[in-house]
């Protein structure tokens, strides 16, 4: 009854997108539903284009530095950080959409299937308590977990833990500085064997890498075999929102 009446109401009043607040125009553009509610237009879904596929791998850091225990380390980022990723973050981030973030993760989750990116365990990178407490859900964490669902990974967001609240990076500008805002922000918990594990490390956007560097070297020191990182979108051209 209760799926009844709530069909009935979007009927009436159809659901505006989440992205521009647009509804549906009377041409009939069908809304991209997922779950429920959640609708995303057909004008503001058009301008999520992923890069081309042998374009959305990086190396992680933005500025490689002499002594990085782990120069291997390579993030995968299929989408640029402007036009519907500039508009979606925000949304997620502050504006109470957790339903967009679901939706991103399956988008994420289907280009890596597609990639061929496989891990024995999906692992998001963890928001500060403080600001989990005052948005109600990590982003990061809901991308990863539709992510994980789609490519048939164990997911789990209680291996990694973040020890310290740290500023956010946007708020920073130089890139020395972001590093040691984070400098051993992450550790692993005590109860969890990551041994001989490759990692998928997945967080919302990337920009200077330092954020999946510090919590991709936390799962290295508890003994995984091997951390990929992974971030929705990012622009390393301009400063954005990078995780926070």
């Amino acid at each position: 009854m209760k799926k009844l009446i709530r069909s009935a109401i979007d009927l009436i009043l159809p659901p505006g997108c989440c992205i521009c607040g647009r509804f549906p125009d009377a041409r009939g553009k069908i809304p991209y539903a997922v779950p429920d509610n959640f609708c995303i237009c057909s004008q503001c879904l058009s301008g999520l284009v992923p890069q081309p596929s042998d374009n959305r791998f990086f190396p992680l850091m933005s500025e490689p530095y002499e002594g990085d225990p782990h120069p291997e380390l390579k993030l995968y980022m299929p989408f640029p950080y402007k036009g519907f990723c500039s508009a979606a973050m925000p949304k997620i981030k502050f504006h109470s959409h957790p339903e967009l973030a679901s939706f991103l993760g399956m988008v994420l989750g289907s280009l890596m299937e597609s990639d061929g990116i496989a891990a024995d365990l999906v692992v998001p990178v963890p928001l500060a308590p403080s600001r989990h407490r005052e948005r109600g859900y990590n982003q990061a964490g809901l991308i990863a977990q539709e992510a994980a669902r789609i490519c048939g990974i164990p997911y789990s967001e209680e291996v990694l833990i973040r020890i310290r609240d740290t500023m956010r990076q946007t708020q920073i500008t130089d890139n020395a500085m972001r590093s040691s805002n984070v400098e051993g922000a992450f550790k692993v918990k005590d109860d969890f064997v990551t041994d001989g594990l490759t990692i998928l490390l997945i967080d919302d956007v990337a920009t200077t890498g330092n954020t999946l560097h510090e919590a991709a070297s936390a799962l290295y020191e508890s003994g995984a075999c091997r951390v990929l990182c992974a971030a929705f979108a990012g622009n390393r051209a301009v400063l954005n929102a990078e995780s926070c």
